[in-house]
C-alpha cells in the first residue's frame, strides 16, 4: 500500500495498515511530516457532540476520540482532561442550548449536561459575568497535536512500514492490477494507494479520476497568549456555533499556554497561511470579551493554518475497487480526533474491496518523549543535560535526540514539533543560534545561513 500525505490522518493510515499485516510506504512531499495542515490546529481532542448527527464525521470522531484514550498511554501521549463548556452569551445562544443537548445526546455523548451560569462560574471564576448558561461536556480534552502523528509513524516504522520524505507524488499509472506512483524520490509501486493529501487533495485525485471533490482551503488564525495566562481557563470554552464555523474558541495547551482561536476565511492559496494583524485583535478582542483578565495578558505567538475543506460538510472517504484506490478528502478540524478513526475505517473498506488484513501477533510499542507542560520532563530531572531553550526548557540531549533515530527532524519545524525549541516567549530570539550550530550537522542549508 501506498499512503500519500504525511500529516495525521496519513500517519495514522500507515501504522493502521502496517499493524494490519501489510507492506506499505508514506509519501510525505515536505522534508518532514506535518508540514502541512496538521502542523497548526487548536490541538483539541473532540468527543463529536457538535457533529451531525448520523454523519461519517460523527461516527469517526467518536471512534478516533475511544482509540486514542485506549492507547494513548502506551505511545506515552499526553491527555489533558479539562472537558469543555458551550457557553452562550446572548438571548439567541440561549435559546440554541436545547438543540445542543439534543445533538449530544443524538451523538451518543451521553454525559453531557446544562449549565447555569451560577454553576459556570463556579467552575470558570474569570469568565465575565454577563454568561447566561452553558452546557458541559466533561469528554472534551486537550493533547498533544504534533506527537500524536509522530507516535503513530514511529509506531508503524518499528513495525515494518516505511516514509519517503521530499517525495511529492506528481503523477502515476496502473498497470496489470499494481500502481506505479511517480514521485520527487522515486517510483513507487503498490497495489492500494490512499491518497490522504490534504490541501492537495484534489489535485493528487486527479490521478485516478476527475476529482468529485474540491478542496478550498479554509484558513484559522490563532492567537497564543503567555504562560501566565494558562489558569484563567480551566475547561475548553466554546461559543455556540453558527451555520459557517464553531467560532472561537479559549483553551489551555499541552505546552502551557492559553490559546484563542481560530477564525474561519476561505482562499485559493493551498500553502500560504498568513496572520493578519486585524483579525488578530479581533481575536483578543473575543478573548478579553469571554475573560477580561487577558486584557493584560501577553501574546507570546500568532499563527495560522490551513484545513482542507470541500464543498461539502461531511468527511469525504470513498473506496474505489476498480481503481484499487481509496480517497479521503474534507477532513477539517476534527482530524487530529478522527485520525485513528478514520483510519480504523479504511481498514474495513480494504476487507470489503481488497481482502481482510492480518494483524500484526504482537506489534512493538513507541513510546515517544513527553513534551507536556503537566507531567515531568527532561529538564527536571537530577542529571538533566545543558538547556538550550530557556523558553520552554528545551535540553541540549533533547535537541539531538530529535535529530537521529528511525524518523529524525527534517528540518527546523520537524524540530520545533519535536522538541518546543524555539516556540517560547522570545520565539527564537536567544536560542535560534544554538539551535541551528547543533541542528547544523544533520540538517542540509543550515550551514550555509550560519556562515
Amino acid at each position: 500500500m501506498a499512503v500519500i500525505g504525511g500529516g495525521v490522518v496519513g500517519c495514522a493510515v500507515l501504522r493502521e495498515f502496517v499493524l494490519g499485516g501489510l507492506t506499505a510506504v508514506l509519501l510525505e512531499s515536505s522534508p518532514d511530516l506535518l508540514s502541512g495542515a496538521s502542523k497548526a490546529n487548536s490541538a483539541l481532542l473532540h468527543t463529536g457532540f457538535d457533529a451531525v448527527p448520523g454523519s461519517l464525521e460523527a461516527r469517526l470522531v467518536a471512534d478516533g476520540h475511544a482509540r486514542y484514550r485506549a492507547i494513548h498511554q502506551r505511545l506515552n501521549l499526553p491527555l489533558l482532561e479539562t472537558g469543555a463548556i458551550v457557553v452562550a452569551w446572548t438571548e439567541a445562544e440561549q435559546n440554541a442550548l436545547p438543540e445542543i443537548m439534543a445533538k449530544a445526546l443524538a451523538n451518543g455523548v451521553a454525559d453531557a449536561r446544562p449549565l447555569g451560569p451560577a454553576e459556570i462560574r463556579q467552575r470558570e471564576p474569570f469568565l465575565a459575568a454577563d454568561l447566561l448558561g452553558g452546557v458541559l461536556v466533561p469528554g472534551e480534552a486537550v493533547i498533544d497535536a504534533w506527537s500524536a502523528p509522530l507516535a503513530y509513524a514511529l509506531q508503524a516504522l518499528a513495525n515494518g512500514g516505511a516514509i519517503w520524505r521530499n517525495a511529492r507524488v506528481c503523477g502515476g499509472r496502473r498497470e496489470h492490477g499494481v500502481w506505479t506512483l511517480t514521485t520527487a524520490a522515486g517510483p513507487a509501486r503498490a497495489r492500494v494507494v490512499v491518497n490522504c493529501a490534504g490541501n492537495q487533495g484534489d489535485i493528487v485525485e486527479a490521478i485516478v479520476r476527475p476529482s468529485p471533490f474540491e478542496i478550498r482551503p479554509r484558513k484559522g488564525q490563532f492567537v497564543v497568549l503567555d504562560k501566565t495566562a494558562h489558569d484563567l481557563a480551566r475547561s475548553i470554552l466554546l461559543p455556540v456555533p453558527s451555520e459557517g464555523t464553531k467560532g472561537v474558541v479559549i483553551a489551555r495547551t499541552a505546552y502551557g499556554n492559553l490559546l484563542v482561536g481560530p477564525t474561519a476565511e476561505e482562499q485559493q492559496d493551498r500553502e500560504m497561511a498568513t496572520v493578519e494583524p486585524a483579525l488578530l485583535q479581533f481575536l483578543l478582542d473575543r478573548g478579553v470579551r469571554m475573560i477580561p483578565a487577558l486584557a493584560r495578558e501577553p501574546v507570546t505567538a500568532t499563527y495560522a493554518g490551513l484545513r482542507p475543506a470541500t464543498q461539502f460538510k461531511d468527511y469525504q472517504i470513498e473506496a474505489l475497487p476498480a481503481e484499487r484506490w481509496i480517497s479521503v478528502a474534507g477532513i477539517r478540524s476534527t482530524g487530529l480526533t478522527g485520525a485513528l478513526g478514520i483510519a480504523a475505517h479504511l481498514a474495513a473498506l480494504h476487507a470489503e474491496h481488497f481482502g481482510p488484513l492480518s494483524a500484526i501477533a504482537d506489534p512493538l510499542w513507541t513510546p515517544v518523549p513527553n513534551l507536556a507542560e503537566a507531567r515531568p520532563r527532561l529538564w527536571q530531572q537530577p542529571a538533566r543535560d545543558e538547556i538550550i531553550c530557556q523558553c520552554e526548557m528545551v535540553t541540549r540531549a533533547e535537541i539531538e535526540a530529535a535529530l537521529q533515530g528511525p524518523l529524525p527532524a527534517g528540518d527546523l519545524g520537524g524540530l520545533k514539533r519535536r522538541t518546543r525549541c524555539m516556540m517560547g516567549r522570545c520565539q527564537g530570539f536567544y536560542c535560534t543560534r544554538r539551535v541551528m550550530e547543533i541542528a547544523a550537522p544533520r540538517l542540509p542549508g543550515l550551514v550555509e545561513m550560519l556562515a
